[in-house]
């Protein structure tokens, strides 16, 4: 059988001796990462995984998930992949709910995810870093004897929705065909990789790397220093990176940002979140001009509009426009059609779109039409131009007194001081209107602005509904690990022993 364009096979046989993956200070060859990946395959069947089976994988960004990604697709399986902070109850629910066969972990200790599969009658748990009684050793798996196989495509991905609220849904996304070309999905060169492996962009990321034959540096713990040395010292072309990670390094010192050489980078891309104005130009700024671009989707669709380098400075607040074969409406409440500029909700058809979450019912006609259109659960608006701008999350809306208000657009003016690095902005309960919009701010380092001091500078930039009745200083926004702001954490003490949340 001849290996697909791009996969781990077509590398194996061209350039077997080249490094692959950087984790640390170790490294993974083409050849030696395929050869992994039978000796993973052939022991993976032999424990009874075989086509369409899922296989869970809970690990931080490391040297092993590029192999073992290969080894599951390698037999027509399926990847689950876990959010290593899930508790054991939460884990228990994903592996139940997706049928799961199989566990592979890098917890140091793994007891408490053994006992939630034990439970459930996995057929084994394996673990990368500690193998109490009850979990095999990841290096056990291996076996020495093994054909070599070959993957048609990348595996079918299950993703768990980050559970912001209530429990996480599950989502498969589509296997991944071999592109006509390596090029097809850009050239070569060196990546880095600092996305987690829960979520779909991560392990997207090794396979585009796989895909082009670039150099995989992973990054297992984000730094924002760490990131400007790796970038000098592998000559890094290529990072995708949330929002986040970017400010926090637009705010090292001076100094330390003028150490690092990162002239090297040809495209830096951001998503997961929408990117304030002031951090593009930041990063425009220092990254230098024509690499910033910019990606909007969802786990339900995939990706839905992008940002060109050209437009990042003159588009203020875009997310970009709709990618090949993506069609996009804003509608009304009622589910009708608004014209070009009208604000309202986003429904998006996207060639990934799913139409139900894995082993639930279908997806009803208010969150996807008999179109195929669903709803992302965004409000925003879409010019005559074909661009779409976000507004706000139609959950995070609040209503004061019958009044529509937006947080994201607090949030921007509020981001805009100075000393403000982040800010978000919820609905508490309020006896008079319903609903009240307090704020929520992480300070830059060495800010002195009080609360009043930042209150009196927006004043006049806000309508007078629009003002938060409060803002609080707090060290740190709680975040999940994709970058998001956890609003639900910030709202939920207000809203404790009341019989409604809005």
């Amino acid at each position: 059988m001849a290996a697909a364009i791009g996969s781990v096979e077509y590398w194996a046989g061209l350039r077997p001796h080249d490094i692959a993956v950087v984790d640390g200070e170790r490294t993974l060859t083409f050849g030696d990462w395929n050869a992994a990946a039978d000796r993973l395959a052939q022991g993976l069947a032999e424990r009874g995984v075989g086509p369409g089976d899922i296989v869970g994988v809970r690990t931080q960004i490391r040297l092993e998930w590029p192999i073992i990604s290969a080894a599951v697709g390698k037999l027509g399986a399926r990847l689950l992949v876990a959010n290593w902070r899930f508790t054991a109850d939460e884990m228990a629910f994903i592996l139940e709910n997706s049928g799961a066969k199989a566990l592979i972990v890098d917890d140091p200790d793994p007891r408490p995810v053994l006992a939630a599969a034990n439970r459930l009658g996995l057929s084994f748990v394996a673990g990368i870093e500690g193998a109490p009684d009850g979990v095999i050793p990841f290096c056990m798996l291996f076996d020495d004897e093994a054909p070599e196989r070959f993957a048609r495509n990348d595996p079918a991905l299950v993703v768990y929705t980050s559970g912001t609220t209530g429990r996480p849904k599950g989502v498969v996304m589509p296997e991944r065909p071999p592109p006509p070309t390596p090029d097809a999905v850009g050239g070569p060169g060196a990546m880095l990789i600092t996305m987690p492996m829960h979520h779909g962009a991560g392990p997207n990321q090794v396979w585009t790397g796989r895909t082009t034959g670039r150099l995989s540096v992973l990054m297992r713990r984000f730094d924002a220093a760490q990131v400007l040395a790796l970038i000098e010292r592998h000559r890094i072309n290529h990072w995708a990176a949330v929002p986040t990670m970017c400010q926090r390094i637009s705010v090292l010192p001076a100094p330390v940002l003028a150490r690092y050489d990162v002239s090297s980078i040809r495209s830096l891309s951001m998503g997961a979140a929408p990117v304030p104005f002031a951090l593009k130009q930041w990063v425009v700024g220092h990254f230098g001009e024509g690499k910033l671009s910019e990606g909007y989707g969802t786990t339900e669709t995939g990706m839905i509009t992008g940002l060109a380098p050209a437009d990042q400075l003159t588009k203020p607040g875009s997310s970009g426009m709709a990618l090949k074969d993506v069609d996009i409406r804003i509608r009304d409440a009622d589910g009708h059609d608004l014209a070009p500029g009208a604000e309202g909700e986003i429904w998006v058809k996207t060639p990934t779109t799913i139409h139900g979450y894995l082993n639930a019912p279908a997806l009803g006609p208010d969150t996807c039409d008999a179109d195929g259109f669903f709803k992302v659960g965004d409000v925003g608006r879409l010019e005559a131009d074909g661009h779409l701008y976000l507004t706000d999350r139609s959950k995070d809306m609040i209503v004061s007194g019958g009044v529509n208000i937006y947080p994201a657009e607090i949030e921007a003016v509020l981001a805009d001081h100075p000393q403000v690095l982040a800010a978000a902005v919820v609905g508490v309960p309020d006896d008079d209107f319903g609903e009240t919009p307090i704020a929520f701010l992480e300070m830059r380092p060495g800010a002195t602005a009080q609360p009043d001091e930042i209150a009196a500078a927006i004043h006049d930039r806000l309508a007078s509904y629009k003002r938060p009745k409060a803002i609080h200083i707090i060290d740190e926004l709680p975040r999940n690990l994709m970058g998001k702001v956890l609003k639900t954490e910030l709202r939920a003490p207000y809203w404790k022993g009341r019989d409604r949340r809005i």
